[in-house]
This record gives C-alpha cells, structure tokens and sequence, in this order.
C-alpha cells in the first residue's frame, strides 16, 4: 500500500490531517502529517527542509506527496530534491507554482500584503479568527465548531515562508501528478478544461496522461469537512485513477484569428493603452472611442500579451472600421489579489485615451470581459458624464466561492443597487452556457437591473459558451459581436 505525507496550508500544522490519517491507516496505507517550522525566521527553505527530513525518516521506496494550498510549495521543493523518493505529487485545492514564484502570489488575503508592506520587517502572519478562515478559501462544509478548531489549532505563519521564491531545477517534472479540486471554491474540472482549451502553455500541460483529476464538493478544508471522501480519492490518486484532460487539436483557441473580417487599421502604443485608428477617409477626428477592458486573472508572462491577441486586436479594428477609435487596455490582473491594481491601470489607459487629441473625450464607452467585469463596480457607482455606455460581455459581476480576497469595491451588483445616480447604458451580452458560478452573478446583476431599473440591454447567445469568439465563432456569435458593437457606436454618436 502507499505511503502518504500530508503537508497542510499555512496557520496548521500536522494535526489537521488526523481524521485522514486514521482512515488511511485502517486501509493499510501509511499515513505521515508534517508540522513545518513555525519560529519567526523560518522561510519557504525551511519547509523543503521540514519535508525532505520526513522522507528521509522513513523506512519506505517511495511516498505520496500531499500538498494543500501553501504547502505545495515546500511539497515541490522537495519532490525537486528527491525525485527518485516521490511516486506521485498530489495538489490539494492547490495552485500550480512555478520556479521563481513566491506563495504570496497565491495567497488570497489582501490583509497579508498591508502586513507585508507594513515596514519591511519579517513580522509573523498572525492567523485568522473564526470569522476569517474564508478570506483563505471555502468554508463550505465546516461547522462553527471546527472553524473554532482551526483557529484554536492555528499559529502564525513565518513572513519569509510566503515571500521567498520557490526554487526548482525541473527534476521532479517526470513525477506523475493529481489534482484534488474542492468545487466550493468555484474550480472544477469544467474550468480546468476551459483552461486547457484556451491553450495558455502553463495550462495545457495540464492535460498530460500523467495527471490525473478528482472533485470533491466540499470547501478548502476536506481533511476537516469530507475526511472519509478524502481517504477514499487520495487512495485512487495513489493507484493512478482520475480523470484525464485532452489536449485540443490544432491551433489554441486564443491564438485564432478574430471571429469577424476586419481591415487592418494604425495602431499606437502609448503607456497602457493601444489606439487603432479609423479609416482616413473618415470625418478626421476627435472620433469617439471605446476602450476594450481583457478579462483575467492572466499570467504576466502570457505570449502574447492581451492587448497583442486577434480578439483583443479584432475588436479595436472592428470599433475602427466602423468610425470610432478602437482601444485596448492594458492592465495587471494577475491574481484575484489584484483588482485595485487593475483599477489604477484601467483609470491610466483611460486619462491616456482621453487625452489623445484623436479622441472626443466626452464620447467614450467601456467594454469589460470575463473576470474584468468586477472592474465595472467603480463606473456603476460613480459614472462620469463622459461615459457614454458601459459593456459586459460574458463578465463575472460578483466575486466566485473562494474568492474571499476581492474587495467589497469590486462588487457591480452592490454598486447597482446602492448607486443613486443616473446611469449610462448598459449592455450585456450573456453566454447561454456559461458555467454556473458565473452564471449566477450575471442573474443577480440582471436582477438588480430590473429592481432599480437600470438602462439596460441584453444580448443572449445561446448556443455560446464562455469566451464564445474563439470557441464558437459561429454566425450566433458573429451577429452577437456585430449588434454589440453597433449598439455602442449609436449611444457614443447619439
């Protein structure tokens, strides 16, 4: 049978697993919980060092390494020096880190980074509260008793273990891998998938016969709140079962050229923003614009960047060839951590786009995608009289499960009920089969728009999925685009 060595997120420490433990141990396995070093100047080394010393310890070929949230930072750095001692790494409810990259990047908690930045000392991260163990993932499944029990259980984490950057030379690469999703949380398989199709590289790798993937439909904690389903799926991880992704045929989505026939039209770079420029034999400028928001969170190494991809591009030409200027922002949305960031930036490529002289500055719309819909809380709450429309296409207008980081600014619904001031037009557009967390925050925002009678215009594409343009460039799709953009054009020439 397999031996496992269980290393849990930060603020917990070996005894979390003990439910877990138990039950792997009456099925014969063995079962190691690791509680990694907690005094001040401990740093993400220290952790490798807690987990290599327990593998070194033990009397056996092989382990099963189990790595939950934070952990699977020390879990890789170990499987990195000693991959002859790993038979698989298991992820649980854990991102996907790479070298270089410090555990700050993924922790959800934008308290964390006020500490950080406090003053530049190592400071331990005191753990949370029971009332604060969802600003770290999904509470869903815990009682109020065991979140008393975590913060009870709960120490503070060293500073250095979050910001020091994880080190690997890709020996561990061979190691075959799980991912164990906990779908409160809002990632499922389905996403995943979605990730695999939309071909960024990190994510396609994803789709390796090495790697297997599980769902457990419980929150961040199931050695707590699923402890038997968590024995059971870590068992079949071990024997190699779980679910297999493919990899798509043929060209990545993202990188297929735009859904619609658009000429090539000037495009200049200045700062955050790219300006395609209308036809010459139009009326010469100010033209009215519209600025193109890309969803996210996406990596900050993506090639090509969002403002460089054939939809980003294909829908500035588009807004150009038909007489406006056709605008892309570029923001840093690359974690759930980031959205006032973005803000800043999207507020940049406007005051850049504004000041164009190209540009009439009192006839311009904002067009959010994906999760950039979040970004449209501020101009809800307070719209500027140059705002001539505000578009949606396919947004996520409410904060997922588990995404307890994002402020209660970027919350478009909220800034819909609670704005008393007169809106500029809204538009929708909405995928029939958007997955269903999404989904539900586009329902509740309609809701909204109903109760307060909000402006509002909705596009349905029924047949379209999340990101339709380059998954579905279908006539559905294309005559959604097109009626879009010639509803903001007419609100920008009315």
């Amino acid at each position: 049978m397999s031996v496992f060595v269980l290393v849990s997120g930060p603020f917990t420490d070996g005894r979390i697993w003990n439910a877990v433990a138990d039950r792997l141990r009456e099925r014969g396995a063995g079962a190691h919980p690791v509680t990694l070093s907690i005094q001040p100047d401990a740093d993400l080394e220290t952790h490798v060092e807690d987990v290599v010393r327990l593998i070194d310890s033990l009397d056996t070929p092989q382990v099963v390494l189990v790595g939950h949230d934070y952990a699977i930072h020390p879990v890789l750095g170990a499987a990195d020096l000693l991959p002859e001692r790993v038979a698989r790494i298991v992820h649980l409810d854990a991102g996907l880190p790479q070298h270089g990259e410090p555990a700050l990047a993924l922790v959800p908690d934008p308290v964390v980074h006020q500490l950080l930045g406090a003053d530049g000392s190592p400071r331990p991260i005191p753990p949370p509260g029971p009332q604060d163990w969802h600003r770290w993932g999904s509470t869903e499944g815990l009682s109020a008793s065991q979140l008393q029990l975590l913060s009870r259980l709960a120490g503070a984490q060293p500073q250095r273990t979050l910001t020091q950057p994880l080190r690997l030379t890709g020996a561990a690469a061979v190691v075959p891998t799980s991912g164990i999703l906990c779908t409160a949380g809002g990632v499922t398989v389905e996403v995943i998938e979605a990730l695999v199709r939309s071909g960024p590289p990190q994510f396609r790798k994803l789709a390796d016969p090495q790697v297997g993937f599980f769902e457990l439909a419980t929150g961040h904690w199931p050695m707590l709140s699923s402890p038997d389903e968590l024995a059971e799926v870590l068992l079949r991880a071990a024997a190699g079962e779980g679910r297999r992704l493919a990899v798509p045929e043929g060209e990545p989505p993202f990188l297929r050229p735009f859904l619609m026939e658009v000429p090539e039209r000037p495009r200049v770079r200045s700062g955050r923003v790219d300006v395609h420029l209308p036809e010459p034999e139009e009326p010469r400028g100010p033209w009215p614009a519209v600025l193109f928001v890309h969803g996210g969170p996406l990596p900050p190494d993506l090639i090509p960047a969002p403002r460089d991809s054939p939809l980003y591009v294909g829908y500035a030409r588009y807004a150009a060839s038909m007489g406006a200027v056709g605008a892309v922002a570029e923001h840093r949305l690359h974690g759930i951590t980031d959205y006032a960031r973005s803000a800043d930036d999207v507020t940049e490529a406007i005051e850049l786009l504004r000041a164009d002289p190209r540009v009439d500055p009192e006839r311009v719309a904002l067009w959010f995608f994906s999760g950039a819909g979040l970004l449209a809380a501020d101009w809800i709450a307070a719209p500027p009289g140059w705002l001539r429309c505000l578009t949606l296409t396919y947004p996520v207008l409410a904060p997922l499960p588990g995404w307890g980081a994002v402020a209660p600014r970027f919350r478009p619904t909220s800034a819909l009920r609670a704005s008393g001031r007169t809106l500029p037009p809204l538009l929708l557009t909405r995928a029939g089969l958007e997955t269903a967390h999404i989904a539900a925050t586009v329902e509740e925002f309609v809701a909204a728009a109903e109760e307060t009678k909000a402006p509002i215009e909705i596009i349905d594409v029924p047949h379209g999925v999340h990101g339709f343009e380059i998954h579905d460039p279908t006539d559905e799709s294309r005559k959604a685009v097109a009626r879009a953009m010639r509803t903001v054009l007419a609100h920008l020439r009315s």
